[in-house]
């Protein structure tokens, strides 16, 4: 089954506004089942827009158009689909009740833009939403089903999953799809893609292996395509059993897990607690596992030691450790980690000292060199990083670094496995 994406704005395509329905529309719709045929942006025209839905509608099943559904002049996209499907507009009750509900349940009054989003394609079932004024719409033509959407992301994400999403499965018998993320970290992609090229080449034919980099860790998404859902879960389960037994010591996590959320279950589990030392991270760290609802349990706090003098001052630095070796050096964050453990009174400390560039680097340390530890009562961990010339996905790859390190004490401490 393929299905077309549509965006429709002139913001999107100057770069002023990022296309992230694109992104959710394609992950959602692959994992019901549909093939993301194309996606494509193109600007609020209506030559542009007709062309684009006469080439896609004959080559998909479905077509999902986002943007130009507003209240305003420039958002043309109702009246450019009743002139491609043949119909007009009408007042529609359905539509305008549930504009009013939206906009009186703000103390706000019902204007003359807002009367008219409840003019409705005659051709044209509506798609309620319960987050905006305008109503989606859902054409048919020749066997061809066309979405058309609100393009302000909460309110496309609302219509699709409260009736989009399952109205598209009750009209198409489409396969079923299993989507399995082995989550893994240590190890690069290369190296990856060689440690496990034997697994891979024995695959069963319905599964497809996919590898998703982000900084500090790739994904391997196995994606299964079955009769049933059953047959694709054993499958894929069969498969990822081989594939713990290869690679274990690198993973940390499945599916949506994200480190900072691991992380806390384990420290959740065991009544533990952390607190941070952090100078090239900047609080990123503290700021991830902050993240997480209820990381009040186990996040104690931060001392933010940017600059030496609060190395030295706070975490008792020995300023001749600086001067012998540096400040980004195994020896000063063994220390800080230490001592950020001991000052704000938390089972561990994590502690972090680089050169996040772009500026700062020398011969002997380049920019992108990152010293970690991570300290409890019993043990230290250090490990150094050699990182690139990017700072904020540097940041980005040292916080993850540091708290995939801690998981990997925390479970060392406790012999237990993910």
């Amino acid at each position: 089954m393929k299905i077309a994406l549509l965006s429709i704005g002139d913001e999107l395509l100057i770069g002023k506004t990022v296309n992230t329905n694109a992104s959710w529309l394609g992950e959602h719709l692959s994992t019901i089942g549909f093939d993301i045929h194309c996606v494509e942006t193109i600007s609020d025209n209506r030559e542009q827009i007709i062309s684009s839905l006469n080439r896609l509608i004959p080559e998909n099943n479905a077509v999902i158009i986002t943007g130009g559904l507003g209240p305003t002049n420039d958002d043309i996209t109702k009246h450019v689909l009743c002139e491609l499907f043949n119909t007009e507009l009408e007042f529609n009750q359905q539509a305008y009740d549930g504009m009013a509900k939206y906009v009186l349940a703000r103390n706000q009054e019902i204007n003359e833009n807002n009367k008219t989003q409840a003019q409705f394609p005659k051709a044209a079932k509506l798609i309620p939403n319960p987050c905006g004024t305008a109503s989606g719409m859902w054409f048919e033509k020749n066997g061809t089903v066309v979405i058309s959407l609100p393009g302000v992301p909460h309110e496309m994400k609302a219509i699709m999953t409260e009736s989009g999403i399952p109205w598209l499965k009750a009209k198409f018998e489409l396969p079923a799809i299993y989507h399995r993320h082995v989550l893994v970290s240590n190890i690069t992609e290369s190296k990856l893609a060689e440690t496990i090229a034997d697994w891979e080449a024995q695959l069963p034919p319905q599964i497809h292996l996919a590898y998703l980099p982000s900084p500090g860790y790739v994904k391997l998404r196995m994606t299964c395509t079955a009769g049933n859902e059953a047959e694709a879960h054993r499958l894929v389960e069969n498969e990822e059993k081989k594939l713990r037994a290869i690679i274990n010591p690198y993973i940390w996590g499945f599916n949506d897990d994200t480190i900072e959320s691991v992380v806390g279950k384990l420290l959740t589990e065991y009544g533990e607690t952390v607190s941070t030392a952090e100078s090239c991270t900047g609080g990123n760290i503290s700021k991830m596992i902050t993240s997480i609802s209820g990381s009040s349990a186990y996040y104690y706090g931060s001392i933010i030691s940017y600059d030496n003098s609060v190395k030295i001052k706070q975490l008792n630095v020995n300023p001749n450790d600086i001067e012998r070796v540096g400040v980004v050096s195994e020896e000063v964050v063994k220390t800080m980690a230490s001592e950020v453990r001991k000052k704000i009174g938390t089972t561990y400390g994590i502690a972090t000292s680089g050169i996040a560039g772009p500026t700062g680097g020398t011969t002997e340390k380049p920019v992108g060199t990152v010293w970690i530890a991570v300290a409890s009562e019993q043990n230290i961990v250090t490990q150094k990083f050699m990182l690139g010339k990017e700072r904020d996905t540097n940041i980005e790859k040292a916080t993850v670094y540091a708290l995939r390190m801690l998981q990997q004490l925390i479970l060392n401490e406790h012999n237990a496995t993910i």
